[in-house]
């Protein structure tokens, strides 16, 4: 009785070697890829539901037929959109720069309009405009805490808030520009 083992022979083992490095080579630069791409669809997700806060908050207000508060001798905008009271933009603020009805800053007390924009400001921004916010802080809080996947940092001069996502070596970002209430994506 003979005994017959069949196989590969080394040349056709050489062969399938070759053809799965060749195919390892074409494949493997498009998953690197995929992480990067992946972190660009996250900003734009997130700035995407950001802008559509901002919209909301001020559709509500129009809806609201524009209501304000009077502070002292100035007349503040404010609504509450999805149960947080909001102060919003007003061109009376800054010399007439502004539109009106866009979120300036999250209203705790309906009696003090904040004088200047600050990291807490938009931090607060961020974390009350959408449902399900990723956790954000300032930059700071941001390289001391890895949970924190966004830092916010706010441009009182140009009337701004950045927020900068923090995952691994990225540099991606958008800005909220509270004058014209729009939000830009920047991907690097």
């Amino acid at each position: 009785m003979s005994n017959k083992q069949s196989g590969f022979s080394l040349v056709e083992l050489v062969v399938v070697i070759v053809v799965v490095g060749l195919l390892a080579v074409a494949a493997l630069p498009r998953f690197l890829d995929v992480t990067d791409e992946a972190k660009k669809a996250s900003v734009e997700g997130v700035a995407g539901g950001y802008a559509t806060g901002v919209l909301s908050a001020r559709a509500q207000w129009e809806a609201e037929a524009r209501p304000s508060i009077t502070i002292g001798t100035d007349v503040r905008n404010t609504v509450n959109y999805d149960g947080v009271d909001f102060w919003l933009t007003s061109s009376s603020q800054s010399g007439g720069d502004f539109r009106d009805g866009y979120p300036y800053a999250v209203n705790t007390d309906n009696a003090t309009f904040p004088t200047s924009l600050t990291n807490e400001i938009c931090i607060d921004l961020m974390e009350n405009l959408l449902q399900n916010p990723p956790q954000v802080g300032t930059v700071t809080q941001a390289q001391a805490d890895s949970n924190i996947k966004y830092s916010a940092q706010a441009d009182n001069a140009a009337s701004t808030c950045t927020y900068i996502q923090q995952e691994g070596n990225s540099e991606h970002q958008f800005v909220y520009e509270i004058e014209t209430g729009r939000v830009t994506v920047t991907l690097q």
